[in-house]
């Protein structure tokens, strides 16, 4: 079950079916861990280190109709005690769960609790200083990220000596699928799921864009779910914080084709959080439609499509736009909106619905709304709704009723600060930095976790990322 109320049904009761995680992995003991020749890959160190619809403001869920109680059923628990005794199973590591822009995600069992985890290995981290200073600002926003819908880092492998640091590992939650997995699944998708998965979604960008960060990469398979229907973004390899001087040039390499906004495809230098909410609002109609919206075979054929639906853009929208691509556009014949085609991309295209899509995908950036905006869209009321009566942990119930937060949206708590790479200017300097950073971040907790290198388990793992790593074309960036 995913969330159930006194007058709500459930909704997510079937969303993955049978075992999601496969068979067990690294379940070892955490006395035993570091031993040399163990059959096991993880190990305790040994010491410590459109229409009319207004978008008034957000409506509290005791107005909408919540009532008492609720409360999200736990998803099922694939993990194992590290005391128990592995069987050979148990001892094989599981399929990749996921390959992100700069790493590889397996499922592995921390051996202090016996929980299931993600671990993230970032290979080749200090090829270049490019590469240093990605790697180190994707773990500072790992670290810095407390937010329900923003996966965060639950901790880092203790590295080794400086001199043979090459590689870092992150475990995270681990999630059971992600939202590119359920669209394409049969399972059936009711508004109400849409409704809450939306909600999340713009919920946890909200918060990123309030740090100043921008993903750059939103997509379904960055979107992290459970079968109780929590959300959360993840991989944050193309992310950095927006640049506020519009005479600084940024990246064009960003974004999965799919979901890239206009002002990237007409090779605009600059860019802003707008661009997040475009690959939002092509994920909308995505779980609308069970299918991709703007799918072609370049980037140029992606912009066709884009303006085929959104009609010819006006020339005040394509100011930053470089002439090539202005040329394109303007050398083709004219193209009127066609919108109301999203009315069919699914009985759940109401009025309300195509409207906040119609404000998700507008070509000129400047007049898209923000991720705060949408949030106040009546369309998602239903949406909060749901997630602030049973599924959230910042309300809970108490024997009256549900007590709800005073902020169902919260933002970061400051912007997140990445001056520090101005004074970065070698590969050693960028090592020595992280390491220490590692280190530091692992003071007063629990006992940091290590690699045994020996073990069977791990050689497949680093089969398996060294097999990706091949196929990954590193990104410049600035």
């Amino acid at each position: 079950m995913a969330f159930q109320d006194p007058s709500h049904s459930s909704v997510c009761g079937s969303l993955f079916g049978g075992p999601d995680l496969g068979p067990k992995f690294f379940c070892i003991a955490a006395n035993n861990a570091a031993t040399a020749g163990s059959s096991t890959g993880l190990g305790t160190a040994s010491g410590s280190s459109g229409p009319a619809a207004q978008a008034g403001g957000p409506r509290h869920p005791a107005a909408l109709g919540g009532g008492p109680g609720g409360g999200a059923t736990a998803p099922q628990q694939h993990n194992k005690l590290a005391s128990e005794t592995p069987s050979p199973a148990d001892m094989e590591p599981d399929r990749p769960i996921g390959y992100g822009a700069f790493g590889v995600v397996w499922s592995v069992t921390d051996p202090r609790d016996g929980k299931r985890v993600a671990l993230k290995k970032m290979p080749n981290v200090f090829q270049n200083l490019v590469s240093c200073k990605r790697v180190f600002r994707e773990l500072k926003m790992l670290c810095f990220f407390k937010h329900d819908n923003v996966l965060s880092a639950l901790d880092i492998l203790q590295p080794p000596q400086i001199d043979c640091f090459e590689e870092i590992y992150v475990i995270t939650e681990l999630m059971q699928s992600d939202l590119h997995k359920v669209i394409v699944s049969p399972q059936p998708l009711s508004t109400d799921h849409i409704k809450v998965f939306l909600y999340q979604i713009l919920r946890g960008l909200k918060y990123l864009h309030s740090a100043g960060i921008l993903h750059r990469d939103i997509k379904p398979g960055n979107l992290l779910v459970n079968s109780n229907c929590v959300l959360k973004i993840c991989d944050f390899g193309l992310a950095r914080v927006e640049e506020l001087d519009e005479s600084r040039h940024m990246t064009q390499e960003v974004v999965t084709q799919y979901y890239r906004a206009p002002e990237i495809l007409t090779g605009s230098r600059h860019y802003s959080s707008a661009i997040d909410v475009w690959s939002v609002g092509c994920i909308f109609a995505e779980l609308l439609g069970r299918r991709i919206l703007f799918q072609a075979q370049s980037p140029i054929q992606q912009l066709d499509l884009i303006t085929d639906l959104l009609g010819t853009p006006p020339l005040s929208a394509m100011l930053s736009a470089c002439e090539g691509a202005r040329a394109h556009i303007l050398r083709g014949p004219h193209k009127p909106p066609s919108l109301s085609v999203l009315y069919m991309l699914s009985d759940g295209a109401t009025h309300e619905a195509v409207h906040l899509l119609c404000r998700m995908l507008v070509f000129d950036p400047c007049k898209r709304i923000s991720g705060r905006d949408a949030l106040s869209h009546p369309y998602l009321d239903e949406g909060r709704l749901r997630y602030h009566t049973c599924m959230c942990r910042c309300c809970f119930t108490v024997a009256s009723g549900r007590v709800y937060t005073r902020d169902f949206e919260p933002v970061a708590s400051g912007r997140f600060d990445d001056q520090y790479e101005k004074t970065l200017t070698s590969v050693w300097q960028v090592k020595e930095l992280i390491h220490r950073f590692i280190t530091e971040h692992q003071q007063g907790k629990r006992v940091p976790l290590c690699i045994n290198p020996q073990s069977a388990a791990f050689k497949t793992f680093i089969r398996s990322t060294a097999w990706h790593s091949s196929k990954v074309s590193k990104k410049e960036e600035r």
